[in-house]
């Protein structure tokens, strides 16, 4: 080998492949990352309580409920529920989708109204 060759090998040239292969190199970190991302929330998101409602208004309706990785399951008998009690109170819809309970009686004050959707704020 010639001392021509050596030097060349020596140089510290800026070969656009170089700087390509880096990029590369910091685009497999990012997917990485972002992967790792996905897989926590999707453990993470494994931990919500869902209500599922199968066969709605049908005789073998049946409610899951899970929670916390647990599930209970709910089955209608196929006929109204039937049985002693009292009234408790009333519920109206707002126009606006919120759903008000008033107990009836005995009622505690500042008991709480809930909308669907909305806040829960204390009755007056």
């Amino acid at each position: 080998m010639s001392l021509r060759h050596l030097s060349i090998l020596a140089e510290d040239d800026d070969d656009p492949m170089l700087s390509a292969i880096n990029l590369v190199d910091v685009f497999l970190v990012l997917v990485v990352a972002l992967l790792t991302a996905v897989v926590v929330q999707t453990q993470a998101s494994g931990n919500d309580s869902v209500t599922i409602i199968r066969n709605a208004g049908q005789p073998d309706m049946e409610v899951v409920v899970r929670e916390q990785g647990r599930e209970v399951r709910f089955k209608g008998a196929g006929s109204a529920a039937q049985g002693q009690g009292v009234r408790a109170g009333v519920a109206y819809r707002l126009e606006d989708g919120n759903i008000v309970y008033i107990p009836e009686g005995g009622g505690v004050p500042g008991a709480v109204r809930s909308g669907a959707g909305g806040p829960a704020e204390p009755t007056p």
